[in-house]
């Protein structure tokens, strides 16, 4: 590759810019589209744009029209994320942190400063900080959160089903990862609407957006210092009693990292899997007829829609070269997740189906690649599952072009899922499924058979009460759905 010269300094030179006339010009100092604002209403789209013009590493524009490079081919961001030695998360080597570009009040500081967490961290801290939750990780119980995740699906479905209407974004998708979240923090009091508001708002933009991380990280170290007090058997614990003896702060920024990673992938993993059952009429031929497994499905979603499309930043610790761009030491890149994924070097034919192929970026890779990316995945195997068994004639209630889109510069997601069924009674959380499941020796996350029910707690309340299981209604017969149902359990 040979070096250009364009730099992400120095963009106000109208040299640097598009002339008059060209359709990029004035979207911003130098000409540099804008990931922000009416420019970008659709993000994907002005990839795409940037691709074009600039290629595999772009220059734009971050809120506040602060300058960063987008990285947008599959390779340039596999190798970022993978040389350490080039390419750090640590935001305080930043130039435009350094140099008051970025402001305090930066809509997206919650995301882009630094803090003392593995996420930012290299080396020797790197592993001690990222050992810590990976070591509180190993020790969550699978087979119970598997059964508390059904049991939550059961208590959120019983809010809608005598409706016979349900939004399953604002309904659904948005609540079960946050209460099964809060239960494996042992916070399950935690658990309620504004909770999951304050998750989503950070990670959007907003002028609501730092008090909505203030109100999450009050949450977090309360947490920690009851916890700190009077240990328990939960992930919050574990993370405070680890070897590597992490402080109340570094145990709240972790506990705040995983809740709002795994709550935002999650919720929008959720909403896309449904959204696709119910408006893709290949992909549910695929899984009636058995041509697609679970896994293949959950990979191919990860292709197509990444729960997040992008992560930053991350900062060059030295001058260097990436897609044949020069860049400076200080300069900030953007991991493209979403760009990536369709960068036509590897995927020139984007309706191809990518069965088997799990090199997709939306888990990261290298030292920081998600470490909790199986507890995402239970969540959606099990929820939707159970969703699905309690409404077999779900079907969409409107026509799939009125479905709307909300974009961030960290995501997009569906703002509803409007649908539909025939009024359902609501059920006891303990009652077993209609129908029997064949035993399958399944692995911890894999979902393919009801698990033992040994507790009937609230997701926000727990108890010790037992319910006695009341009758199981008669299997429906057979229908589309139904089938879909066995398919999902591997039959």
């Amino acid at each position: 590759m040979t070096p250009e010269s364009h730099s992400l300094t120095g963009t106000d030179d109208p040299s640097l810019g598009p002339p008059p006339g060209c359709p990029a010009y004035g979207k911003g100092p130098g000409g540099l589209r804008r990931l922000y604002g009416p420019e970008a209403e659709d993000l994907g789209a002005v990839y795409e744009k940037l691709r074009a013009e600039h290629g595999a590493v772009a220059p734009a524009l971050l809120h506040e029209d602060v300058p960063i490079w987008v990285v947008l081919g599959h390779g340039e961001n596999m190798h970022m994320v993978r040389t350490p030695s080039q390419y750090s998360r640590d935001t305080r080597l930043w130039t435009a942190l350094q140099d008051g570009t970025v402001k305090p009040d930066h809509p997206l500081m919650p995301i882009i400063a630094w803090q003392p967490i593995c996420c930012h961290a290299e080396g020797d801290e790197h592993l001690r900080l990222r050992g810590a939750v990976t070591s509180a990780m190993s020790t969550i119980d699978h087979r119970g959160i598997r059964r508390h995740i059904n049991r939550a699906t059961q208590h959120l479905v019983n809010k809608f089903c005598e409706e016979g209407r349900a939004d399953l974004v604002g309904q659904f998708a948005e609540h079960l990862p946050m209460a099964v979240m809060c239960e494996i923090f042992g916070m399950p009091d935690e658990y309620n609407d504004r909770i999951v508001h304050a998750a989503r708002d950070m990670l959007k933009g907003t002028e609501t957006a730092i008090a909505s991380n203030a109100y999450i990280m009050d949450v977090l170290m309360r947490l920690t210092v009851r916890r700190r007090a009077e240990p328990k058997g939960d992930f919050t614990s574990r993370l405070i009693n680890d070897p590597a003896q992490l402080n109340d702060e570094e145990v709240a920024q972790h506990l705040r990292v995983v809740l709002i990673v795994a709550y935002e992938a999650t919720a929008n993993l959720l909403a896309n899997v449904l959204r696709v059952v119910l408006t893709d009429p290949g992909f549910r031929a695929q899984l009636n007829g058995g041509q697609m497994t679970v896994p293949q499905a959950v990979e191919q979603s990860l292709w197509d829609e990444p729960p997040f499309s992008t992560i930053l930043p991350y900062v060059a610790k030295q001058e260097t070269e990436l897609g044949g761009r020069r860049i400076r030491k200080g300069d900030g890149l953007i991991l493209g997740m979403e760009p990536g994924n369709v960068d036509p070097r590897v995927r020139p034919d984007l309706k191809a189906n990518m069965q088997g192929n799990r090199s997709h970026l939306a888990f990261s890779g290298g030292p920081h690649e998600c470490p909790g990316q199986d507890i995402g995945r239970a969540i959606a195997d099990v929820g939707v599952d159970a969703l699905l068994t309690r409404l077999p004639d779900v079907q969409l209630d409107c026509e799939e072009h009125e479905l709307r889109w909300r974009a961030s510069i960290s995501n997009r997601h569906l703002v509803e899922l409007p649908v539909r069924f025939a009024p359902k009674p609501q059920q006891d959380v303990m009652a077993r499924p209609a129908y029997a499941v064949p035993s399958q020796n399944p692995s911890d996350w894999q979902v393919s058979r009801p698990q033992p029910q040994t507790a009937a707690p609230e997701p926000a309340a727990p108890t010790t009460a037992q319910t006695p299981a009341p009758t199981p209604e008669p299997a429906p017969r057979p229908g589309v759905f139904r089938r879909l149902q066995r398919w999902w359990r591997g039959m």
